[in-house]
Order: C-alpha cells, then sequence, then structure tokens
C-alpha cells in the first residue's frame, strides 16, 4: 500500500492542484455559484479516489511482491498480467534469472574444470615425489636427509593445495560418519613420525579407547595434519611433547592439541584464522603458507565442528576442537 501511493503521490497532488486552478480560473471569471464550485470539487476527487482504488485493485499483487524482500532467486520469477507495467517487470525478472541462471552454470562449470585439473596435476607430482622418496629412504649419507626432508614439505605442500581445491566444491566431497578419535590421531601422528623424530619433538597421545566422534574420516585427518604439523614446527628443537587429549562432555567431546613451542604474541591470535595471515611467527619459520588455521576454520565450519586457539608466547599453545555430535562406543 505504501509503495503504491508513494508511486501515485505525484499524480494525486497534479490532480488536485489542476483541480484547484480550473477552480480558481472561474472565480477570477466571475462565477459566483460555490455549491456549483464545491460539488465539482468534490466530485472530481471522488472520481479521483474511484480510480486510484481500482487501480490498486488491479495491481495489488504486484505492489505487495515489490514490498516483499526476496528470499531466494527463484523469488523473482512471478507472472504479472494485471497492468502493462507489471507485465513488463515479470518479462525482465525472467530474462534476468535466465541470464544469472547461464552466468552460475558457467562458473560451476569452470571451477569443476579447475578442480579436476588441480587434482589430476596434484596426483600427477605425487608420483615422481613417491620414486623420489622410495630412492632417499635408507640413504643417510649428505645429501640425502636434506633430499628427504625436502620431498616431505612438496608432499604437505602438495596436500594443501588438493585440500584447498576440493574446498570450493565441499558440499559434494564430504560424508558424515561416526569415526573412532583415537586410530585417527595415531595414523596423523605416524605419518609425520620422522618430522616429529628429525625436529626433536615427542607426541603424547592421551585418548581414551572408544571415544567416537561424528565428523568426515577424509577432513578430519586433515585437519589434525595441519595443527599438528603446526605444533611440531612451532616447538622444534625444545625436546618436549606435543599433547593430543580428549576429553568427554556430556554435549560434546573435545579434542586438544597442545606444545610447549614459542606461542602466538597476543596481537596476532585474532588474525590466525584469516587467509595468508602467518603473523610474527610466520616471518621466522619457513612453510609458513598461512593457509593451514584458515583451512581447518572453514572446514570446522562446514562440519558442524568448533576451533578455537589459546596461546602464550614462550609458553605454548592449545588448539581445541570441539565435536558437538558424538557416541561412545
Amino acid at each position: 500500500m505504501k509503495l503504491f501511493f508513494r508511486e501515485h503521490l505525484r499524480l494525486i497532488f497534479f490532480q488536485v492542484f489542476q483541480l484547484l486552478f480550473v477552480l480558481f480560473i472561474l472565480l477570477l471569471d466571475g462565477y459566483a455559484k460555490n455549491s456549483v464550485l464545491i460539488y465539482m470539487f468534490v466530485l472530481s476527487i471522488g472520481l479521483l479516489a474511484i480510480y486510484l482504488f481500482i487501480t490498486y485493485i488491479r495491481s495489488r499483487e504486484f505492489y505487495l511482491h515489490l514490498e516483499k524482500p526476496m528470499e531466494t532467486l527463484e523469488d523473482s520469477l512471478v507472472d504479472f498480467h494485471e497492468t502493462p507495467v507489471s507485465e513488463a517487470y515479470a518479462e525482465a525478472m525472467q530474462s534476468q534469472y535466465r541470464m544469472y541462471q547461464q552466468m552460475i552454470l558457467e562458473h560451476e562449470r569452470k571451477k569443476d574444470e579447475h578442480v579436476t585439473f588441480m587434482n589430476q596435476w596434484v596426483h600427477q607430482m605425487k608420483t615422481p615425489l613417491s620414486v623420489i622418496q622410495l630412492l632417499v629412504q635408507d640413504e643417510d649419507d649428505p645429501p640425502f636427509p636434506s633430499i628427504r626432508e625436502e620431498a616431505e614439505r612438496i608432499g604437505r605442500g602438495l596436500e594443501m593445495v588438493l585440500h584447498t581445491s576440493r574446498l570450493e566444491v565441499f558440499e559434494r566431497d564430504f560424508r558424515v560418519d561416526s569415526v573412532e578419535l583415537k586410530p585417527i590421531v595415531q595414523r596423523v601422528i605416524q605419518e609425520n613420525k620422522t618430522y616429529f623424530i628429525r625436529n626433536q619433538v615427542f607426541p603424547d597421545v592421551q585418548i581414551p579407547d572408544g571415544v567416537y566422534v561424528k565428523s568426515d574420516s577424509k577432513w578430519l585427518p586433515f585437519m589434525l595434519n595441519q595443527i599438528i604439523t603446526n605444533a611440531i614446527k612451532y616447538s622444534a628443537g625444545t625436546k618436549q611433547k606435543v599433547t593430543i587429549s580428549a576429553t568427554q562432555e556430556e554435549t560434546e567431546v573435545r579434542l586438544e592439541i597442545t606444545d610447549r613451542g614459542v606461542g602466538i604474541p597476543e596481537a596476532d591470535i585474532k588474525r590466525v584464522f584469516r587467509p595468508f595471515f602467518t603473523g610474527e611467527n610466520g616471518r621466522k619459520y619457513r612453510e609458513s603458507t598461512g593457509m593451514g588455521l584458515y583451512l581447518v576454520q572453514q572446514i570446522s565450519e562446514k562440519l558442524d565442528h568448533q576451533v578455537s586457539i589459546i596461546s602464550a608466547v614462550g609458553e605454548g599453545t592449545t588448539v581445541s576442537l570441539v565435536f558437538p555430535c558424538h557416541m561412545i562406543k
């Protein structure tokens, strides 16, 4: 109703002004029958009101549609045939919808092509990398240890690229199941065994048997790998433990990864989940892309997990993953 009157406000003012102007001319011309003038004024206003009322009734659905916020793009696809303006609006919206649909389909096609290309490229790179690791795995003479270290670094980088590209199509690439937490953590630790040894850091798993959480068996290890490798990197050479513990509460399971490393400055803690943010520690250590914790946070949101971090400089860092839905078997 408000939109209708706003649109016709100028018409109302113009009609009233025109009527008053005609009456004024008649008075100047000496027409003295006031009752006729009043009757003409009331009749004109009444005819205008009837016109506005009929117009509103015919266009009521159209104006109500315009006043109601659209929740989806499909809400714009409404056929109006009450007036030429509403019919033209409906045709314009349908044309725009088709254009947007084509743009979205084209974007989805390019995104799928990009993801497919990145997946193929990563798998192609993994083949020669596996050969290199196989050739140097039993060699201890220089420079083979350095080659193994660099090969592991390349492997971690390829995994990050692979999962970053898959994150764009996450909705088609995840499945939430009941998974046991301890075997997944132990597998991640085993995969990083040489990384632990090389950096003189030791894993300490304090997770009871039989703790199950609702998560994805593919994405959860990737998240834990990012957190654990960070814990190793930033506590390298300390000869301290990286503690991975889990506690069961009434409505959640809380998994904590605690290191005793350099810690994170307070000014950086609020920004560690931003993409490409490396902070003060990132300038001191290699491999800091600023994407690890960002990916952890993005995946956590999609899986309905909660991730948080507390840290103190010189004391260490604790990253917590909270799983709201869990079961104990």
